[in-house]
């Protein structure tokens, strides 16, 4: 097959995920669908994952209990249930995402569930209200997985409103480096949090300052900078210089921001009392939603436009809804690896959620959950991508798809 990777010269280095700039604060507060954190009892915590232990605790999930997850998952949902104790059982999705109800009641039919995890995916809401009505005759918890979904509505329903509790992870919506949120329309949060310390909280600034300067934001903070990044860039080097040579403690440092940032599927119980970061609760506080919601869904609609006739392709949703703001542009590719393989050869920033789902589950346990996993590709459509970016981004991913498919199978 003939390579398709970029030339050097057309090769950009684009965030896949949003990064600080003087922009990011324009725009205005008032967005056009609902967020996450509207009149909820809200704790701003460090990951999403970390938000779903806490949601589990509150609902007195323990020893012997059965949480339900979707088969179609990311790895980090599953060791907050075995955080609490509690096993966890995968139910069925359909080739949409949303919840297989009929599956869910089979499951609820053997007993021990004591919770449901139910996704938003992508950032497109589902209608919940079956789901919530199947928890209330079973006397089950459900947690609204907003991860993907921190702004939308469905139905005149807000995300997180559904369920007990709900989580959302900030990070993904917002140019910070760390972040999650545990909420709840029904419950007040009986959770205390503390700070991290000033490690941390300066860890979760520079991390932030340094991903906006490495794509070409904010120049003159980065000038200004400049001394103070070098000295600690040198300061950290030295610092695992000396743990290799063995010349560091015995036990080694905490760490000083949780793993989650750096995309692993861990989950750390030392960080289920810490609250965020300064720097990450400013931000939410000063950006702009409306932004926030605007640039994702024109910047969704934009890529969907540019791929339409693509060959040996389709979205995963045809239209995107009036009340979603996406967390990723979601396409599902015929010959998925050929273009993957092309995609990253060119530096296109990229998501293969689902690729690699917990031990056990196969298409026995939930066939369209494998082959969103094997065919699904996701793209960045955030708020942060400038012009430029998208255009790059757009024609990298058109050519890529008329390569592959220009090549026999």
């Amino acid at each position: 097959m003939p390579s398709t990777t970029a030339p050097p010269s057309a090769r950009r280095a684009i965030p896949p995920v949003p990064v600080l700039s003087l922009a990011a604060f324009m725009g205005g507060r008032r967005a056009a669908l609902p967020s996450l954190l509207d009149g909820a009892d809200v704790r701003l915590v460090t990951s999403g994952r970390i938000a779903i232990g806490l949601a589990l605790r509150a609902l007195g999930v323990g020893a012997g209990d059965v949480v339900l997850v979707p088969a179609y998952h990311s790895p980090s949902m599953v060791p907050p249930a075995h955080w609490c104790g509690a096993d966890v059982a995968f139910y069925r999705i359909l080739p949409d995402t949303a919840p297989d109800l009929a599956d869910i009641q089979a499951h609820l039919a053997k007993g021990r569930v004591k919770a449901i995890l139910a996704t938003h995916f992508f950032g497109i809401p589902h209608d919940l209200a079956p789901l919530r009505a199947l928890c209330d005759r079973h006397g089950v918890g459900l947690i609204e997985d907003c991860a993907h979904a921190f702004f939308g509505a469905r139905d005149g329903a807000a995300v997180g409103s559904v369920g007990d509790y709900a989580i959302g992870s900030t990070m993904k919506f917002f140019p910070i480096y760390e972040g999650g949120c545990l909420v709840s329309h029904r419950h007040r949060l009986d959770v205390t949090l503390h700070g991290a310390g000033a490690g941390f909280e300066m860890k979760a600034a520079l991390n932030a300052l340094e991903a906006a300067f490495a794509y070409g934001r904010l120049p003159v903070l980065r000038l200004l900078l400049a001394l103070p990044l070098r000295l600690k860039s040198a300061l950290w080097n030295a610092r695992k210089s000396r743990a290799a040579n063995g010349t560091a403690a015995a036990s080694p440092a905490p760490a000083l921001a949780p793993s989650s940032s750096d995309s692993s599927f861990e989950f750390d119980a030392r960080w289920t009392d810490k609250r965020s970061s300064w720097l990450s609760r400013a931000v939410l506080r000063c950006v702009s939603p409306a932004r926030i919601v605007a640039r994702r869904r024109r910047n969704y609609q934009e890529l969907q436009r540019a791929l339409d006739g693509a060959p040996g392709c389709r979205p995963l949703i045809a239209r995107l809804p009036d009340g979603a703001c996406p967390w990723m542009f979601p396409l599902l590719v015929d010959r998925p690896q050929p273009v993957f393989e092309a995609l990253q050869r060119a530096g296109v920033p990229m998501t293969r959620f689902g690729a690699s789902l917990w031990p056990g589950v196969d298409a026995s346990v939930c066939a369209n959950s494998v082959d969103l996993g094997r065919r699904l590709i996701a793209f960045p459509c955030h708020q942060a991508l400038d012009d430029a970016e998208r255009a790059w981004l757009h024609a990298q991913v058109r050519q890529a798809l008329d390569a592959c498919a220009a090549v026999p199978a």
